[in-house]
């Protein structure tokens, strides 16, 4: 694993100092090919926790360069659409293809109280501003929503709770209009996947969050090549 670690280091410090500069729509069709999807894969599993991997439709080919650039500036307004929204925080990711995806992360302070999967006032809102003007406005992206807890307490309380607040989430965004053939995954992760320090308070919060992710459908990509063609 550090062996694998090292070389996507590596590769990944090619990628950054090649596309230096450039927007979702460049880095897609740099990486937007075979090796960039293996690249991504890689990537997604040692930096996004083991989730940024698994996501993304199953093409069975090597998606094209230029469908990549186009995906990626999708990508890039879906990102500013999802920026704009109250309590989420946006960034890049890439999927199993290579291509770029969306993960926004609500707070799990901000979605529930302590314990439980009911969402909070604030989160409704902030939940039906994500599906109104994110959402319903790419209906052509697929959806995948993941729970994560600290690592606090045992597992038969982490993994149900986590579970039941990534479903809680899709529930309600599907009350609000997003249809249910978008979200492709529900899944709680417990606290397999921390992307901070759980030996510590401000960690542990970090940890406890709802992740959703934005990534190009089977559809969207048929789209995109046969725009090259």
């Amino acid at each position: 694993m550090k062996a694998l670690k090292f070389i996507c280091i590596a590769l990944c410090a090619v990628l950054l100092t090649t596309g230096c500069g450039m927007s979702n729509t460049g880095k897609g069709a740099l990486i937007g090919t075979g090796g960039g999807a293996a690249l991504g894969a890689a990537v997604g599993a040692i930096f996004g926790g083991g989730t940024g991997a698994a996501i993304g439709a199953g093409v069975g080919a090597a998606v094209g360069a230029g469908a990549g650039a186009l995906i990626g500036n999708r990508m890039d307004k879906a990102k500013k659409q999802a920026e704009a929204v109250q309590n989420a925080q946006v960034e890049s990711t890439t999927d199993k293809n290579g291509l770029q995806a969306v993960k926004v992360t609500f707070d799990g302070g901000i979605l529930f109280a302590t314990g439980k999967t009911n969402l909070t006032t604030s989160a409704q809102a902030s939940l039906a501003e994500f599906a109104a003007n994110v959402l319903n406005q790419n209906k052509d992206m697929d959806v995948a929503i993941y729970g994560h807890t600290d690592n606090t307490g045992s597992d038969a309380v982490n993994n149900p709770l986590s579970s039941n607040r990534a479903g809680a989430v899709q529930s309600y965004l599907l009350g609000k209009g997003v249809a249910a053939s978008q979200i492709k995954e529900v899944r709680g992760f417990g606290s397999t996947s921390p992307v901070a320090d759980n030996s510590t308070e401000a960690g542990r919060q970090q940890n406890r969050r709802v992740e959703i992710y934005l990534y190009a459908s089977q559809q969207m990509i048929q789209a995109a090549e046969a725009q090259q063609n």
